[in-house]
């Protein structure tokens, strides 16, 4: 692999989807250039092409928190903004991973009253200075990547407790709605999460939807409230609209 592929790869990993034109025009070659060189990383199975567009691997591991931290950056803040209006005064909170999430933490200074419990450490990073919050996060083996706890002690960590909202992001969904991730560790953290909290909010950004990843658990449809930051496919909005699954976007 040559120099301007790596560079490809790391920069299509960092910035997410992307058209062929806005590769070919980062690395100021022509599209029939990009073309050539998306088609041998395609083939080594390094990053994906869809529809002239391309898009990172999805069953490679995930890039690090700070890469997801800024990529999308606007797209998060929206989602967070709207986050924030299903939330009150009051309430238990659980937290889940993932750099959305983290966004969601850091616009709940507002709130008076709040228990939150999490094994993001960003998150909870970001509530150390909240005035008037109860914080509990989970002990047990840190994933230095993504600073969150991963694994057993995070599954035991959720079923030791109720709350009120539960709100949790994902890899990747599918056209159907179905939901990924890139680890069982993941998955079984989330799977507790789900089950022990009253309302749930999904909060996922539009550049992983139309994607999957190697672990498979739910679907959108099991949710009370999915946000994004761009409308879903007609079809998936309407399925889920007619499933009594709210949509903000």
């Amino acid at each position: 692999m040559n120099k301007r592929h790596h560079d490809i790869v790391q920069w299509v990993n960092l910035q997410g989807r992307q058209t062929l034109q806005a590769v070919a025009d980062q690395f100021s070659v022509s599209v029939q250039t990009i073309r050539s060189d998306i088609r041998l990383l395609t083939e080594k199975g390094l990053i994906l092409r869809s529809h002239g567009e391309v898009i990172p691997f999805p069953h490679r591991e995930n890039i690090s928190f700070d890469q997801r931290r800024i990529r999308h950056a606007a797209g998060k803040k929206h989602i967070a903004d709207l986050c924030v209006s299903k939330i009150a005064d009051y309430q238990s909170i659980f937290l889940g991973s993932g750099s959305s999430v983290a966004e969601v933490a850091s616009q709940l200074a507002p709130f008076k009253g709040l228990q939150v419990m999490t094994t993001n450490l960003h998150a909870a990073r970001n509530l150390c200075e909240h005035p008037d919050c109860e914080l509990t996060i989970s002990g047990g083996r840190v994933r230095m990547r993504d600073q969150d706890v991963i694994g057993g002690d995070a599954m035991r960590f959720f079923q030791r407790y109720r709350a009120d909202i539960g709100i949790f992001s994902v890899a990747a969904t599918n056209k159907q709605g179905s939901l990924f991730d890139f680890t069982d560790e993941e998955v079984m953290a989330r799977e507790a999460l789900v089950e022990h909290c009253h309302y749930r909010i999904l909060v996922i950004d539009s550049t992983k939807f139309d994607t999957e990843s190697r672990c498979l658990w739910g679907k959108m449809s099991d949710y009370d409230c999915v946000i994004t930051d761009q409308q879903p496919a007609p079809a998936l909005l309407s399925t889920l609209t007619y499933q009594g699954v709210e949509i903000l976007y």
